[in-house]
């Protein structure tokens, strides 16, 4: 393995040298070194919460370091604010855009730097032709004159890096790209890092995916607890290589051992008939105590679709649900909550956390009865127990539940969704993309949670993009296409040939 940082030739675009940075109480880097040449796609990776988005925001003048310095096409610069990075080249692409909603692409893309004619009038088009010729290079097709919300995430990616690319960046910086893609967008991205590779532009990547890595790096630095781990080839290293860099420790396998599946175990959640729209398919599938139970399929098969349907977050046609042997009416997520049924959305941020609460708050919300007294009064010292307990049962990494969720890492956010339904008694959970944005480590520890619940008797229904997560954890897996469970696989069944020939069968489309 190369540990080497201190290239100084001339095909060095970019040194990130002795980097050190402190926040009150926290050493958030520690004599961090980078190094990105021209033409190269580098990889920057590390668990969440190791320093890479701390880093990032010090190369473009968010934060500025308390030692260190940065050399930027030979010449060392201090950028002092975001823009300072902008004009000297360096673009980044963070997973929240910066674009204007209401605006084109055109008009996002030179914002603050609109072209005027000779007599002074908006050069409306030349900046469209300018913007076209970029969109052109990169082989894209995008509407130039609808506001930029109307057109999908890949293509307001697209717009993110045309965007740099009008500015000249000669670094682009990519956060998380490809995590609201599909497939075929991923790719279609890729090649677009390939054909700007070939055009000298330096890019440093950032992914959770061990196989993005792979796809399309050249090199990768490797960063843990705020220092510096190492700088590799990626023709010379391998997944357990990394892993074991990134963690400090060899993960032996990525998924638990699954345990004999009980056949005799009671049904909990029997969905009799499931029909979303009138002429829609007709689903049923059963959950039994123990047991995790795989949602697969194509991109839009409907697969979250359906789960919420269940619960009654969205409406259904025709519903028979039972739960325990019983008929039950469940109208709306209250009714599933108070049944023991728990949703862990796919977009926790959002729909799952409220991320300004502290943790105690985002644990009891839905369950303040529990700890009332008098009245409106609250036990806190009851409520503060709880939370304790409960932190501890899904092993919560955090100071102490007064912390606020917003500063805990993805793995640890998803960590507090699950110990909410505990909380609440809920013995069903539905893990909607439990690991999406979540790093390796934490992936591991959230899989074994997930295998201890249902050790203990819960019953998971987990919705998974990734199918080694689905091939991996789930002792039946139902399999969606276009709406319908086409057919649900058990056992040695269950590998990923198996899945995709049902997902795909006389379809053209992609696994999600």
């Amino acid at each position: 393995m190369n540990q080497s940082h201190n290239q100084t030739d001339s095909q060095t675009i970019l040194t990130l040298e002795h980097i050190s940075k402190s926040f009150p109480g926290v050493k958030a880097l520690q004599d961090i070194h980078l190094s990105v040449n021209r033409g190269e796609v580098h990889a920057l990776l590390g668990e969440n919460g190791a320093g890479k988005s701390t880093l990032m925001k010090i190369l473009c003048g968010i934060h500025q370091p308390d030692a260190g310095r940065i050399v930027f096409d030979g010449v060392e610069r201090q950028f002092e604010r975001y823009n300072d990075a902008i004009a000297a080249g360096i673009g980044i692409i963070f997973q929240e855009f910066s674009l204007i909603p209401d605006l084109n692409a055109v008009e996002n893309i030179f914002l603050g730097r609109e072209r005027t004619n000779r007599v002074g009038l908006l050069g409306k088009a030349e900046m469209r032709h300018r913007a076209a010729m970029i969109f052109d290079r990169l082989g894209i097709d995008i509407d130039l004159t609808v506001p930029v919300r109307h057109l999908s995430v890949a293509e307001q990616q697209f717009v993110e890096i045309a965007k740099a690319l009008s500015l000249n960046a000669k670094v682009l910086v990519l956060d998380e790209p490809t995590a609201t893609l599909t497939p075929s967008e991923a790719e279609h991205l890729f090649s677009i890092m390939r054909e700007l590779k070939a055009h000298d532009v330096a890019m440093i990547f950032i992914s959770h995916h061990m196989e993005e890595i792979f796809a399309v790096c050249d090199r990768i630095t490797v960063l843990r607890d705020g220092q510096y781990v190492g700088t590799t080839e990626v023709a010379t290293t391998d997944v357990d290589a990394l892993v074991e860099m990134m963690v400090g420790r060899r993960l032996e396998q990525s998924f638990p051992p699954k345990p004999a599946r009980n056949r005799d175990a009671r049904k909990v959640l029997e969905v009799r008939a499931l029909q979303r729209y009138k002429h829609d398919p007709v689903n049923r599938f059963d959950l039994h105590e123990g047991e995790i139970l795989g949602f697969a399929g194509l991109v839009g098969s409907g697969r979250t679709e359906l789960a919420r349907a269940v619960i009654g977050a969205d409406p259904a046609h025709r519903k028979e649900v039972w739960l325990n042997g019983v008929p039950v009416k469940l109208n709306n997520a209250g009714d599933a909550l108070a049944q023991g049924i728990g949703l862990l959305p796919e977009s926790r941020k959002t729909e799952g956390l409220i991320l300004d609460f502290s943790i105690r708050d985002n644990i009891s919300i839905n369950n303040l009865g529990k700890y009332q007294r008098v009245g409106p009064l609250i036990d806190q010292g009851l409520e503060g127990r709880t939370t304790v307990d409960v932190m501890r049962q899904v092993g919560v990494k955090a100071p102490g539940p007064g912390t606020r969720v917003g500063t805990l890492s993805g793995g640890n956010q998803q960590k507090v969704v699950i110990a909410r339904w505990l909380n609440h008694h809920c013995k069903i959970l539905i893990f909607d993309e439990p690991t999406r944005g979540i790093d390796v480590g934490a992936k591991a520890e959230i899989y074994n949670l997930m295998r201890r619940l249902t050790a203990q008797g819960y019953a998971i229904i987990m919705i998974s993009s990734e199918l080694p997560e689905i091939v991996g954890m789930c002792d039946r897996v139902a399999v969606f296409k276009q709406g319908a469970i086409v057919t649900v696989l058990e056992d040695d069944a269950i590998e990923s040939n198996e899945v995709m020939r049902h997902a795909t069968a006389g379809s053209h489309h992609e696994f999600a």
